[in-house]
């Protein structure tokens, strides 16, 4: 029997390619789903890519303390994956916030009151950069997000009020070990038809949805470097307390929209060609709760510091083009596109 890992919102993108990741490192994998009718498609679709029959499944939600217990109990790492990530952002800011913050302290008390070793939890790169236009780069692990700063939408927000409370918790309680990354945009190839914010923008852009681009900066990772990022997390040793940025590169959205065409064939022929102007999207801004998202960081190119990533968790990144084709290939193979 290996080692036990919980990693939470199991059925989502992310997660999935995490339950991949361990499943095949000889872990006893047990995933968290907010419906219990959403294990049996989890499984299924995880059956196609790794030996499920150390795969477990719990019901547990972040809004409530009910069922985290039974979830960690036994688990020597817990991935803690699950939060909200919408393509629009909501009006009510508190739809991201409070099961990002009060769903991670969950998971944090109850690894806690059942000796997780050691914690491993999914910020997200709007935790470093967000709200920040006085400074382009290189961002590092010890840049948060401006919570006050122009243009902080509530998907930022709620990951950086997430991982501060989390790093607030540990910091006060001695424990478990705790560890954050955080990636960028997330594309790569998605395992099913059930598909995350980025892949869904990758498809939107691909189904020729927008006359153009914004410009729009991207940092961009590929999903299968972010589960072995969750992995390496999981045992690397002499890291409680790390913050590590998963980023391969920074991407103008038009290059991605170019990406697509050169490597999708005519699948990939209808993404945009164009850049709109920066008014223009703050006039859609108006509007469009989207389009507004991103219009304060319109034009402002990032770059990232991940030498610490590479250091202690030994990633070697795939360039952000691999990872928007292989996203690309597999809206193709799906028949999603």
């Amino acid at each position: 029997m290996g080692k036990r890992v919980l990693i939470t919102g199991i059925d989502g993108f992310v997660a999935k390619h995490c339950a991949v990741a361990f499943l095949d490192a000889g872990y006893q994998v047990r995933g968290s789903v907010l419906n219990p009718a959403w294990a049996d498609n989890a499984r299924a679709t995880l059956a196609n890519f790794a030996d499920t029959s150390r795969l477990e499944f719990v019901t547990a939600d972040l809004l409530s303390d009910a069922g985290w217990d039974a979830a960690v109990d036994g688990c020597e790492v817990v991935a803690h994956v699950a939060s909200p990530d919408p393509l629009a952002q909501p009006r009510d800011p508190d739809e991201l916030i409070r099961p990002a913050v009060d769903g991670s302290l969950r998971v944090l008390r109850a690894s806690r009151a059942h000796e997780a070793r050691r914690v491993v939890h999914t910020s997200s790169i709007f935790a470093a950069y967000y709200g920040r236009r006085d400074k382009t780069g290189p961002f590092d692990p010890d840049d948060w997000s401006d919570l006050d700063g122009p243009g902080i939408t509530p998907y930022a927000r709620s990951k950086t009020l997430a991982e501060r409370a989390a790093r607030e918790f540990v910091a006060e309680k001695g424990g478990p070990e705790y560890v954050s990354l955080l990636p960028g945009y997330i594309f790569g190839p998605t395992l099913d038809t059930n598909l995350s914010a980025s892949i869904t923008l990758i498809k939107l852009l691909m189904d020729g949805k927008y006359p153009g681009v914004p410009r729009l900066c991207m940092p961009v990772v590929d999903v299968r470097d972010v589960a072995y990022a969750h992995l390496a997390a999981a045992e690397a040793p002499e890291i409680d307390g790390g913050r590590y940025l998963l980023v391969a590169e920074s991407k103008w959205m038009i290059d991605v929209a170019g990406d697509l065409r050169a490597c999708a064939g005519q699948a990939g022929s209808k993404a945009p060609r164009r850049e709109l102007p920066d008014w223009t999207m703050r006039l859609v801004g108006l509007f469009d709760r989207p389009a507004r998202s991103v219009t304060a960081e319109l034009g402002r190119a990032v770059r990232f510091d991940t030498s610490a990533t590479v250091q202690d968790l030994g990633i070697r990144f795939r360039p952000a083009r691999e990872a928007v084709c292989a996203a690309a290939q597999s809206l193709v193979e799906l028949g999603l596109v």
